[in-house]
């Protein structure tokens, strides 16, 4: 007996499964895995349920290959969870996408058919995280996201800062691309889980009620903000983000991702037979260099700020007047030194300018040290500590100011 044609039953090792599919607001719809089982197959078909089970494919367990061009669903006997493309190449025009894009990328535009094609050809490759901002409204970022989602589908998912921050993650990170729009991670450990991710071979999945396992990670993170400055914490010394300003639209045209999605299969065709206009330079494929821009400097610049500079001020003035090679310090005491000159910073702050901007590492173990600090009249007092300090050389002070200069 045939089964329906949008439904199939399988077996994955000893749990059976129904894939549907289920119709969206859109018109389109989404395939899912639901658990199934024997007995409920046997109310559906009372009189066939041996021929309908005698046929259904049995799999060994799950896996997640990501591959667009050779897609394959049973991988040695295991389920491919990675859905393929729902779009096939097919030679054609696609004049408004590649407008879109220019839109979107400006004169990287050679990077971003590059990113989107190695999207596409290499789904393994490890990209930039991509940042669109801008302060203005009609610019096209989420309809960029949009596109993206049209052209993978179910391998690209949607998330909220809620939802990035959650342990609970195994719905997100086997997913290809993960977008969060109007993003505002401005903690640190959000820029650590970041950075993390971004070149991460495997990372930890968790569901809730489940125990934690280790999957392969090959996501591809986007970021899209209102925020053009503080979105998030990037140093001066990162080299992961990709941040570009969108500008405004020229138009509004409330059928612009219909006509979009029409060119989908065209856009891919071109993919295909598009050479590359770089080449892998890097982890990320990209230099630095490459994907440097006005933008990302400007979020960079709101962390080098007057705290910044007071402390790096002060700790120059004190080794110059005691003509010191090298300086001890804590969290605390760096926040006393600022407070002096009517600063007030959390501990935390500082810790972010010392590690995260300086890269200063904090002895592990609490140790003795002699520091210096100014008292009520102006005068250097030397005091002995013991803590987990920061040791600064003279070479760290040349080595943070050109690092400010340049920027």
């Amino acid at each position: 007996m045939k089964q329906d044609s949008d439904n199939t039953y399988i077996r994955v090792g000893t749990t059976l499964y129904k894939r549907v599919k289920k119709p969206l607001i859109s018109g389109k719809d989404e395939d899912m895995l639901i658990v199934w089982n024997l007995d409920t197959i046997k109310q559906d078909y009372p009189n066939n349920w041996r021929e309908v089970i005698k046929g259904i494919d049995k799999y060994n367990g799950f896996c997640t290959i990501p591959e667009h061009l050779d897609y394959r669903r049973n991988y040695q006997g295991f389920y491919n969870l990675y859905e393929p493309v729902g779009h096939e190449p097919e030679a054609g025009t696609c004049t408004t996408i590649l407008q879109f894009i220019t839109h979107i990328f400006g004169e990287q535009y050679e990077l971003g058919l590059d990113y989107l094609q190695l999207l596409y050809t290499q789904p393994r490759q490890r990209l930039p995280v991509l940042c669109l901002v801008s302060s203005e409204g009609n610019t096209g970022k989420t309809t960029f996201l949009n596109l993206l989602k049209s052209i993978f589908g179910n391998n690209m998912t949607f998330n909220t800062n809620a939802d990035f921050r959650s342990n609970f993650n195994a719905d997100w990170v086997s997913k290809l691309i993960i977008a969060i729009d109007e993003v505002l991670l401005d903690r640190r450990e959000d820029s650590e889980k970041i950075k993390n991710l971004s070149t991460a071979k495997s990372y930890k999945a968790e569901a809730k009620g489940k125990d934690r396992f280790e999957v392969e990670f090959f996501g591809k993170i986007i970021l899209c903000s209102n925020n053009e400055e503080n979105f998030m914490v990037i140093g001066l010394q990162e080299t992961r983000y990709w941040v570009r300003k969108v500008p405004t639209l020229s138009s509004l045209d409330p059928d612009f991702l219909w006509k979009l999605e029409t060119e989908i299969p065209a856009f891919l065709d071109f993919l295909l037979h598009r050479k590359l206009a770089t080449k892998n330079s890097s982890r990320m494929w990209f230099t630095p260099e490459q994907i440097a821009t006005l933008a990302l400097r400007k979020v960079k610049s709101y962390y080098v700020n007057k705290v910044e500079l007071e402390l790096y001020e002060t700790i120059r003035e004190i080794m110059e007047a005691k003509e010191l090679l090298d300086f001890c310090l804590t969290n605390t005491h760096a926040k006393i030194l600022l407070e002096r000159s009517g600063i007030k910073v959390s501990r935390s702050q500082v810790r972010h300018i010392l590690e995260d901007q300086w890269r200063l590492k904090q002895y592990p173990n609490a140790s003795t040290f002699t520091t210096y600090l100014y008292d009520h009249s102006g005068y250097l007092l030397e005091l002995d500590g013991k803590g987990r300090y920061y040791r600064i050389t003279q070479q760290d002070l040349e080595r943070i100011y050109d690092g400010m200069l340049t920027f």
